[in-house]
């Protein structure tokens, strides 16, 4: 195979021969040593978000002086904001250019400055507050408002490496500039306490793909982007293509005007048979490169129960029957679970470990029932049915063997980690509430979760001959100063890698008790981590040519 066919099968995103992964697996004499992986799954921070004060890292005291610029490319003075807590009031005002009057100028935030962990700024669970709540209006958290991460939008806003427009193509502005005290968060205390875990910092691994949550949870477990064959292209109701203005940029923003025509939905922007964009009357033709097709990159929601309440058939991802990580676990007799909070209440399995809606059938009991909910799928109000990748996959189909022994709830994971029968492969997604995410999640609290998730690990009879890998699902709409890897200098393609993403590596199989390890990853590499332990052909040509994590366990 010749590398233009190689690099033709990683765009298209199919899997390569196994010979071509012998030269990526790591050489590591520890690797068969390990019994259990866990992947702890967290949600929507930059690596200088929240991890841009750890010590020995490329974090905020290395990053350059780089200004945020507006999107005609002039440098802005002042950061605009959106938040109802950092507006300029009930915030004085110190900087003021043209019609933006801002509290900030153009550099970054801290966020604790401003909210810390214990103001009253959290939504009511279900609650939409798009632009946060104000404070002593709110449940206690330090929660600000959610910032856009979506496909093209974070493309823009990486602006071929520059990293200098999250601010002009975000809906949140200035508050991507945003970042919290590492040394203040519970992770960090945690691990700097008292018999804390031995642990590695990754301060290059970056999001698998472009954009927000569900596209990356696709990646975590299939290392490709799903697709919608046949999907509506009329312009009416049910197309859900997008249409991406000449700049790259779909929609607007405070900052970004609508180019005419643009249009911000789940899929990409519509191909013609020959590959090239189709460009809707009344639009420009989006730059050279832009990716077109029926491929879903934004939140869709998937096929099966559950997905939001009234969502209309037309707009579910059809199933998909691409392989997933958990296909090849399974096919090599290598036991796995998805552990999501709140997933029996969500999936109805009444009565389960985690089931918490009461012995009355028909109703759902807990007053935390999301809007609409129909008995028996009776999920959280803060359940994210987008955090669940293998739920869009014909082979987890409700009724299947592999869904029941596979999909679980995260109560389950707990039970298992206390008492010794951790899986060798184990996926962690918290519930909304508890996963950091922001807008409806405080950051203070989902941090405390995952302590206690690693409490429980390393507390347990399985921890000795356990990995335990920290990760973020994508970056949440903030800055961050680190290019992503691009064309020659790493590993990628048309659909990322995208921001760096705080990433964490824990076991005593580490041979330091602390290190930073500063070898580039992504999303993938925990895909190939898996499968180079068990012996795994690669999904696709990016978890085939990306680096594993073994490359820590060597430090």
């Amino acid at each position: 195979m010749d590398a233009r066919t190689f690099l033709r099968l990683g765009v298209l995103g199919l899997a390569v021969p196994a010979m071509l992964t012998g030269a990526t697996a790591s050489a590591h004499p520890d690797r068969d040593r390990i019994d259990h992986i866990v992947v702890i799954y967290e949600e929507n921070h930059s690596f200088d978000n929240l991890f841009g004060g750890w010590e020995g890292v490329d974090g905020l005291r290395t990053a350059r002086a780089q200004k945020q610029v507006a999107p005609d490319g002039t440098p802005l003075a002042c950061l605009p904001q959106n938040d109802v807590n950092l507006t300029s009031p009930p915030l004085p005002a110190t900087c003021t250019s043209g019609a933006v009057t801002s509290a900030f100028t153009n550099k970054p935030l801290s966020i604790d400055d401003y909210i810390k962990p214990a103001d009253t700024t959290c939504p009511k669970p279900g609650q939409f507050a798009p632009n946060g709540v104000p404070k002593g209006q709110g449940l206690p958290g330090g929660c600000t408002r959610d910032l856009v991460h979506r496909y093209y939008q974070e493309q823009y806003q990486i602006d071929g490496g520059r990293m200098d427009r999250y601010v002009a193509g975000s809906d949140a502005v200035g508050l991507t500039m945003g970042h919290y005290d590492t040394k203040n968060l519970p992770i960090y205390q945690y691990l700097h306490g008292a018999n804390a875990p031995d642990y590695a910092v990754e301060d290059h691994f970056f999001q698998a793909a472009f954009g927000g949550s569900f596209l990356n949870h696709q990646w975590l477990i299939a290392a490709r982007t799903p697709t919608f064959p046949n999907a509506v292209r009329d312009g009416g109701a049910n197309d859900l293509h997008s249409v991406v203005g000449p700049d790259g940029y779909p929609g607007s923003s405070p900052l970004h005007p609508a180019a005419p025509g643009t249009a911000d939905r789940a899929l990409t922007q519509a191909a013609n048979p020959d590959g090239s964009c189709v460009v809707p009357a009344g639009a420009a033709a989006p730059p050279k490169g832009t990716v077109c097709g029926d491929y879903a990159v934004n939140t869709m929601q998937p096929p099966y129960q559950p997905y939001a309440p009234g969502t209309a058939a037309a707009k579910l991802l059809p199933p998909q029957t691409s392989p997933t990580i958990g296909d090849r676990l399974s096919a090599a007799d290598v036991d796995w679970a998805w552990y999501s909070g709140g997933w029996d209440n969500a999936t109805g399995n009444v009565g389960g470990p985690g089931w918490t809606n009461g012995t009355t059938p028909g109703t759902c009991a807990s007053p935390r029932t999301a809007a609409g909910a129909v008995y028996p799928n009776c999920p959280d109000a803060t359940f994210q049915y987008h955090h669940q990748p293998f739920n869009y996959f014909a082979n987890y189909a409700p009724g299947t063997a592999a869904r029941a022994a596979h999909l679980r709830d995260e109560v389950e994971f707990v039970n298992a980690a206390k008492t010794g029968h951790l899986k060798p492969v184990s996926f962690v997604k918290p519930v909304g509430e508890e996963n950091e995410h922001p807008g409806y999640a405080s950051e203070d609290a989902g941090s405390r979760h995952l302590v206690d998730l690693l409490k429980a690990i390393e507390q347990g009879p399985d921890a000795a001959h356990t990995v335990v890998i920290v990760t973020y699902d994508e970056f949440g709409g903030t800055w961050d100063h680190v290019a992503p890897p691009s064309g020659k200098h790493g590993v990628s393609d048309q659909w990322g890698p995208g921001t760096r993403i705080p990433t964490l590596v824990i076991s005593p199989l580490l041979r330091c008790r602390f290190s930073v390890d500063h070898t580039s990853h992504d999303s993938t590499s925990v895909i190939a981590t898996i499968e180079h332990r068990y012996h795994l052909k690669p999904l696709t040509s990016r978890d085939a040519r990306v680096a594993d994590l073994y490359s820590t366990l060597r430090r």
